[in-house]
C-alpha cells in the first residue's frame, strides 16, 4: 500500500483543517516545498496536494508553487481543489503531475468527467468527500444530494481507476479513520481505493494494507508528531 503523505495549500502556506473548516485552520510551514522534501528524504514515493483556496473557488490558485513541487522532487503527485476544466488539467500533467483529481466537477459535470477519462486515462482520480453518507462539493462547503457509495460505483462504471475517499467527520481530529467504511468500499469496487481522513496509527495502516486498500494519506498525524513517516511506510509495506 503507497502512503501519501499530505500538504494542504493556502495562500503558498502549508496548513491543515479541522474537518474542513476553512476557519480552523494551522500553518504549518511557509515553504512547502521543504516540507515536499522531507517527505521524500524519509522515503516517501508520493505525495497528496490540496489546493484549498482552488476548492473552494473552483480555479486554482496555488499552481506554481505545485509545479515548482514536481519538478524539485521525484514524488509521484497528485492534485486536487479547483480543476473544472480540461485547461487545468492539462497544465496539471504538463508540469510533471502524474494525477489530477476531479471533486465538485465528478458530481456536477458527469459528461466531462467522461471526456478527461477518455482523454487522460489512469492520470484522472476522483475525490469522493463523504459527510453523512452523502457527496460533499466545493472544498466541503457544500453537500450534495448524491449517495457516497453510488457515486463510487457510478465513476467504476465511467471508466475511472482511482477514487480518494475521504470520511469528513474524521478528517484532522487525529482519532482515526473509518475502517469499516474502507472495508466495504473494497467489497463493492474493483477499482484504486486511496483512503482519507483520520489516518492516526500504525495499527490502522497495517489494517487498511490488509484489506487491500491501495493508498493511505496522511496529514495531520505526520504534522502533529504522532506518527512517523518512516515507520508508517514500513508498515504499509510495499509502495
Amino acid at each position: 500500500m503507497t502512503i501519501y503523505p499530505a500538504i494542504d495549500l493556502f495562500e503558498g502556506q502549508a496548513v491543515r483543517l479541522v474537518r474542513g473548516d476553512y476557519s480552523q485552520m494551522t500553518v504549518y510551514s511557509n515553504d512547502p516545498l521543504s516540507v515536499a522534501r522531507g517527505f521524500e528524504e524519509a522515503g516517501a514515493v508520493a505525495l497528496h496536494i490540496v489546493d484549498l483556496e482552488g476548492a473552494r473557488d473552483g480555479k486554482p490558485a496555488n499552481f506554481d508553487l505545485i509545479a515548482r513541487i514536481a519538478s524539485e522532487t521525484r514524488l509521484r503527485i497528485q492534485v486536487g481543489g479547483g480543476i473544472r476544466t480540461d485547461e487545468v488539467v492539462e497544465n496539471y500533467l504538463g508540469a510533471g503531475v502524474q494525477r489530477v483529481i476531479i471533486g465538485t466537477a465528478a458530481v456536477s459535470e458527469t459528461g466531462f468527467l467522461k471526456k478527461l477519462v477518455s482523454k487522460h486515462g489512469d492520470a484522472i482520480a476522483v475525490g469522493v468527500d463523504m459527510k453523512d453518507g452523502f457527496v460533499a462539493i466545493k472544498g466541503w462547503t457544500e453537500v450534495s444530494d448524491k449517495d457516497a457509495r453510488t457515486f463510487c460505483r457510478s465513476v467504476e462504471d465511467l471508466g475511472v481507476k482511482t477514487i480518494i475517499c475521504t470520511d469528513i467527520s474524521k478528517d484532522g481530529l487525529l482519532a482515526g479513520t473509518n475502517i469499516e467504511l474502507y472495508k466495504t468500499l473494497r467489497r463493492e469496487l474493483s477499482i484504486y481505493i486511496i483512503a482519507s481522513g483520520g489516518v492516526t496509527t500504525l495499527e490502522e495502516i497495517k489494517t487498511l494494507s490488509e484489506l487491500d486498500i491501495d493508498g493511505a494519506i496522511l496529514g495531520k498525524a505526520l504534522y502533529a508528531g504522532s506518527i512517523s513517516l518512516v515507520e508508517a511506510i514500513k508498515a504499509a509495506g510495499k509502495q
